[in-house]
């Protein structure tokens, strides 16, 4: 039997019993638009995570220290003097590395900051301070940004969080609202306005004679400086988190800050040791591509560094999203599994109602296996249309949740988010799955109708 010939009795005996063969493609429809919504909505949440934690900065980041800092680190065979330190030649070597971008140090120090506010006398404020590169403004901190990013990397400027702006304005938060975004008015008596730090600096005093035995001591004087800040911005909450340690108040420009020299805690510990020079806490490389970090990280190892970084928690992640889109893709096929049943029940039903019909075909010349591929034909059509309804369905279902979620993410004051995706390998998986299911069902009906002695089935009527 030729394919054309298949096709149009299979669709003519579909279209004599419209209204089974409508409910029961409807039914094979509900199946997979519950599969498609459910799957959607397990793809959606991972792809938003994924975005979310990639915008932070946190996963193509690698935190390097020195092994002397890492209490977990302290092998006894290691001698203090072989300790690797963190110091600018590393930072070199690290930047030389394949796949990273850059390379900066943590540079954050307590500075008391001096304003006056509208109306007010001058008032000092102690607060932590940090340097932030610039390419720090793709961080998803700033989405809600008041003022403006830095305008360079050696810009005296700081974007300060909103909880220390209500402190320079004198404004009590009320409780529970600590971390409201400050009014247009509020942030236009901060924004362009001058602040002074007062801080203080490293200045390096060079080899001198120490008043013991050993003349190599090198050591640095502690001076107090002033320097006026220009406030541009207001965000929030800091970039990355506040993954890099206690929480910064203050942001400024990572060049500046290193032209500040503020005295360091590892500074304590250089001049404890003779022969150091500047050292820092921690180094933050940055990679490219988040798959790139395992390399950089075991590049680093390997020059006697302590590394961390959140591949490990980002792979956990996508385990639990993994095992999330099976058990909700095992649970929406269930319904799938019930539609199956409506097509056997369709396809018997109509082995019965064309019993003399297939006995004629038979009598005819047909074989057995043309009678199958008839039964095979119908149950993959009704598959291939109700899967096809099933996507469209499992579409509308999800963008209408997602639209009165965010409805209701909005009265909250929550930021709206689409976490309902559905990718294009979903859709063909959803019509091939659909099909598959179908052509399964249609088995046993197929099978039957094959069986089907032509005698017996024209003398049935």
């Amino acid at each position: 039997m030729k394919a054309y010939d298949l096709m149009e009795l299979a669709g003519r005996n579909l279209r004599e019993a419209v209204l089974r063969n409508s409910l029961t493609t409807l039914g094979i429809g509900v199946g997979v638009a519950s599969l498609v919504a459910m799957l959607s909505l397990g793809v959606g949440l991972q792809r938003l995570v994924s975005q979310q934690l990639g915008r932070s900065g946190l996963f193509d980041s690698i935190f390097v220290v020195s092994r002397q800092d890492m209490r977990n680190d302290r092998r006894q065979d290691v001698k203090p003097d072989e300790i690797k330190l963190l110091d600018d030649d590393a930072r070199k070597r690290f930047q030389q590395i394949s796949g990273v971008v850059e390379v900066y140090p943590d540079i954050r120090g307590m500075g008391e900051f001096r304003f006056a506010g509208p109306g007010q006398k001058e008032e000092s404020y102690f607060t932590l301070m940090a340097g932030l590169p610039l390419s720090a403004r793709r961080s998803d901190a700033f989405d809600d940004l008041q003022g403006n990013f830095f305008s360079g990397a050696n810009a005296p400027e700081a974007i300060i969080l909103n909880d220390f702006g209500r402190q320079l304005l004198g404004i009590t938060a009320e409780r529970g609202h600590f971390d409201d975004p400050l009014t247009n008015d509020q942030a236009k008596q901060l924004l362009g306005k001058e602040i002074t730090l007062r801080y203080a600096e490293r200045q390096s005093t060079g080899d001198q004679p120490a008043p013991q035995e050993s003349a190599d001591a090198s050591g640095f004087s502690v001076v107090r400086k002033e320097q006026k800040l220009k406030i541009v911005g207001i965000v929030n909450a800091e970039p990355y988190g506040g993954g890099r340690g206690a929480r910064s108040r203050v942001l400024v420009p990572m060049d500046f800050a290193e032209s500040l020299n503020m005295i360091q805690p590892a500074d304590l510990r250089s001049l404890m040791r003779s022969g150091q020079g500047k050292t820092y806490v921690a180094l933050i490389v940055r990679v490219a591509k988040s798959t790139q970090v395992l390399g950089v990280e075991d590049a680093i190892k390997k020059q006697g560094y302590s590394t961390f970084s959140l591949l490990d928690a980002s792979r956990n992640i996508s385990r639990f999203f993994t095992f999330l889109d099976l058990f909700l893709g095992i649970f929406g096929s269930l319904a799938l599994a019930v539609a199956s049943l409506g097509i056997v029940n369709t396809l018997v039903m109509a082995i019965l109602e064309r019993r003399r019909e297939i006995g004629i075909m038979k009598a005819i010349g047909a074989s057995d296996g043309d009678v199958q591929k008839i039964f095979f034909c119908e149950a993959g059509s009704m598959g291939l249309l109700g899967g096809a309804l099933g996507v469209l369905m499992g579409w509308l279902i999800g963008r209408v949740i997602n639209f009165g979620t965010n409805i209701y993410l909005q009265r909250q004051d929550i930021k709206p988010e689409n976490f309902w995706y559905v990718p294009l390998w979903l859709v063909a998986a959803a019509l091939g799955f659909s099909i598959v299911v179908s052509l399964l069902a249609g088995l046993y009906p197929a099978a039957r109708a094959a069986r089907l002695d032509p005698v017996k089935a024209l003398r049935h009527e």
